[in-house]
């Protein structure tokens, strides 16, 4: 039987047919004790608790805001610009903002808000800035990071930062349109997107020709696309969003298996693409998810395009950022902790509503704002947050929201890793083999015959920082929980054997350097069930906001998702800036008040 792109066209064709008391500004003793009463909070009542219920849900007040949620925004190329033009209006009123976090979502909020005209200070409890894509040197001036950082063509939010900072035409390297899978005895497949006619016709063919499937599970695999909501999406895009939503609460094995796809399909390359995506198998991760991200690729030919940076992300995106900030004036203040969020609590109902400033540092100093933007990840918000915030239903789901662990080793051989074909080229490592000049293949690369999913030779993908003279490949590959729990050194043991065993030719190479980096909590973790917990950027405390890619926006938990949740707190604060009821008018209330009950 031969499978053609015909075969797969007539399946799907035949598919379709188918188918608060107040605190005096100088007793900072009393802010504690104001704190330390919200913490007994416990004993709320249940009429408190129905009013939180109330109250909690926020909606978006941002014009702006709301072209990121919604159907539209999966296909609104305009983003980009919005991101690189920036808020386009300044504020009348001049707020003070504080805000907890230097990831992407924290940097990027602080951009647009210092452009509006706001006082802007970022706290970090780390040493350095990125939060999930952060990256530094070690004492020899190897380059560390948490993780693989590959930026999707439907990235458009991210770009047009870069660009508005300077750092997208120099810093990123654009990788052939082909997504490789690496499997055991160095047998190679692909998904090849290249092709004269765009998506989707450029993604039918990719799975038609793929070699990673065999010709029964390529046309069961047909059959469940064609069932598929991308299908309805290629004629009724929002019809097919839709149903992509309503698959929250299922896996994507239940999904896949429902109408005809079968268990080879899903053990040898789905898998691999669901733990590229958010660590899991596809037993685990939501079906939303799965197909958020294929319904991108099937409508925009450029969303399966894969970049990767120049360098480390501390030098090609966060450096470009800060200098972007610190020109605005806007202070970061690293390895400084936020120990607590100093609030007031309503009189009559016990619930906070309003916030006073941070206390941070390792002496707890109070630092008083109009406005708290918590940019965090999911540990770190659960950390953050008072109890007392929890008599509100917005935040007490919060903690319903459970994460996954990953471990990023990195590996150097004298030698190339991925080069399988000339023996005397994969041991070459003389002279000046800078910019990609390297042997091997040179781009991300997939594999279900192995712990870690995707993996690169950042040494070609990445040279600026990743290349050294004289050294070969450097090898990133990122494990999840499956082999969390070993020690370093069993880990980078097991990641030379397992690229071994898909690369046999390396068992030549000798390690010449290692690293580990543990997330015990990174990503939020993608089971079914999980979306109805993320809360948006605005909360029911009007002054007090949230950020950081698990927040709601209609991406997943990724680059993208924290750009733009980034931009859309910052949205929802310079709507809310000005007026007779705005947060700086709320701020002058306050004080007004305060000074009333000292007098």
């Amino acid at each position: 039987m031969k499978f053609t792109i015909n075969t797969l066209l007539v399946a799907i064709a035949a598919s379709i047919g188918s188918v608060s008391a107040f605190t005096p500004l100088s007793a900072v003793t009393q802010q504690r004790q104001s704190t330390s009463i919200n913490n007994s909070y416990h004993q709320r009542t249940t009429t408190s608790r129905q009013r939180a219920t109330l109250a909690d849900e926020p909606t978006f007040t941002s014009e702006e805001a709301k072209k990121q949620v919604g159907n539209d925004s999966f296909l609104n190329q305009n983003l980009m610009a919005r991101a690189q033009n920036g808020p386009g209006v300044k504020n009348e009123e001049k707020l003070k903002i504080g805000i907890v976090g230097a990831g992407l979502a924290g940097m990027i909020a602080a951009m647009d808000l210092a452009d509006a005209g706001h006082d802007v200070e970022i706290f970090e409890i780390r040493p350095f800035v990125g939060g999930k894509v952060s990256s530094w040197k070690d004492k020899d001036g190897n380059h560390i990071e948490m993780g693989l950082h590959v930026f999707f063509g439907c990235y458009y939010n991210l770009f047009g930062i870069m660009k508005r900072t300077g750092g997208f035409d120099d810093n990123l390297r654009i990788k052939e349109h082909i997504h490789t899978f690496v499997n055991e005895g160095g047998k190679l497949g692909a998904l090849d997107f290249q092709f004269p006619i765009g998506a989707p016709v450029s993604g039918l063919q990719a799975f038609a020709r793929t070699e990673q499937l065999g010709v029964e599970d390529k046309f069961h695999n047909a059959v469940r696309l064609g069932t598929s909501p991308i299908v309805r999406a290629l004629i009724d895009f929002d019809g097919g969003m839709d149903m992509v939503r309503e698959l929250d609460d299922i896996t994507f094995t239940e999904w896949f298996q429902q109408l005809g796809g079968k268990r080879g399909s899903l053990d040898r390359m789905w898998d691999a693409i669901a733990y590229a995506l958010g660590f899991l198998d596809c037993d685990s991760i939501s079906a939303r998810c799965m197909l958020t991200i294929f319904m991108l690729f099937a409508i925009r030919t450029e969303a399966s395009v894969l970049r990767m940076l120049e360098g480390s992300p501390q030098t090609g995106l966060h450096d470009p950022i800060i200098k972007y900030l610190e020109d605005r004036n806007v202070k970061i203040h690293l390895s400084t902790p936020v120990r607590n969020v100093v609030h007031e609590l309503d009189p009559e109902t016990g619930l906070p509503n309003r916030v006073l400033g941070l206390e941070v540092g390792s002496n707890s100093q109070f630092r008083e704002f109009d406005t708290v933007v918590a940019a965090t990840d999911v540990p770190g918000i659960k950390k953050l947050l008072p109890e007392t915030f929890r008599q509100y239903d917005f935040f007490d789901k919060i903690y319903n929201l459970d994460t996954v662990p990953i471990a990023t080793v990195q590996v150097r051989f004298d030698g190339w890793v991925t080069e399988m074909h000339d023996e005397a080229r994969m041991m070459d490592v003389s002279g000046d083999q800078s910019d990609g000049k390297g042997a091997g293949i040179d781009n991300l690369l997939y594999s279900v015959d192995t712990e870690f999913s995707c993996f690169a030779d950042l040494a070609l993908t990445s040279p600026g920082e990743y290349y050294k003279p004289g050294e070969g490949s450097l090898i990133q590959a990122v494990f999840d929980e499956r082999a969390f729990k070993r020690s370093n050194e069993q880990l980078v043991e097991d990641c030379i054997k397992q690229l071994n065993n898909i690369f046999p030719s390396s068992r030549k190479l000798n390690c010449t350097w290692s690293s580990v980096v543990k997330l015990g909590q990174a990503l939020y973790r993608e089971k079914p069930g999980q979306d109805k917990f993320r809360p948006k950027q605005a909360t029911p405390i009007p002054n007090f906001f949230m950020a950081g890619s698990y927040t709601y926006q209609d991406y997943l938990d990724s680059m993208e998702g924290a750009t733009r949740s980034g931009l859309m707190v910052a949205d929802e604060i310079i709507a809310r800036a000005d007026g007779p009821n705005g947060l700086k008018s709320q701020t002058r209330q306050h004080a007004e008040a305060k000074l009333f009950f000292a007098n």
